[in-house]
């Protein structure tokens, strides 16, 4: 029998759009402070559980923690200080296809994961073959890529309701990021990287208002 769902305590809208408000791009992160083991814990299972078009998981995130590909990572990142500054540094990388070979690892996880045998996710799977064939090589790897983003944003997010500062980069050379993180031929390829810690007090960005449209520029209904 499986277990029940647990009874989840959210958060409510107030506070939601209160963490939300409370977010920004950090410019400058105080490198002496870093994030709780439990907490950062926390936030790679937040991107395991990301979720992707059928499930598919086109992606890995790499924990950078050796100081001197830091290093190397923040010159090919316009020398942006995040990259060396902050707590944690993860490039967010997206596979370069989608192959019968990632369509039957997925399949077979499913399959364990909800007590089936492959064969009873047969259909499934030739549907997501037959998709993925109606793309280019080129537009397999673009939709990947956007995949990835899925994933930004919800570490972004859970970052901001555990009270970590998060900065998005994409000033960033890919192909020196891949060529430094042996990623070349790998079958992946960097899409976007993300700094996380604690916002520095001299960060001037922290008190800066934020700037959106009004909800009517943005929202429509139809």
């Amino acid at each position: 029998m499986r277990n029940s769902p647990r009874i989840m305590k959210h958060l409510t809208a107030e506070d939601l759009l209160a963490t939300l408000r409370w977010r920004y791009a950090t410019k400058q992160f105080d490198a002496t402070r870093k994030i709780p083991a439990d907490v950062w814990d926390a936030l790679e299972e937040s991107l395991v559980l990301t979720p992707s078009s059928f499930g598919l998981q086109p992606w890995k995130f790499l924990v950078i923690r050796d100081p001197a590909v830091r290093a190397r990572l923040q010159s090919e990142s316009w020398n942006q200080p995040q990259t060396t500054e902050a707590s944690h540094f993860v490039v967010l990388t997206a596979r370069t296809d989608v192959t019968p070979s990632d369509i039957n690892a997925w399949i077979n996880r499913m399959a364990e994961a909800q007590g089936k045998s492959p064969d009873e996710l047969a259909p499934l799977k030739g549907m997501i073959a037959g998709f993925a064939e109606t793309m280019s090589h080129e537009a397999r790897h673009a939709w990947n890529m956007r995949q990835v983003y899925i994933a930004l944003g919800q570490l972004m997010t859970a970052a901001a309701t555990l009270g970590i500062d998060t900065c998005p980069m994409e000033g960033i050379s890919s192909a020196a990021y891949d060529r430094i993180l042996g990623l070349e031929n790998s079958g992946y390829a960097t899409a976007v990287a993300c700094a996380l810690g604690y916002r520095a007090e001299g960060d001037k960005y922290a008190a800066t208002p934020k700037a959106r449209f009004e909800r009517k520029a943005v929202v429509a209904y139809v």
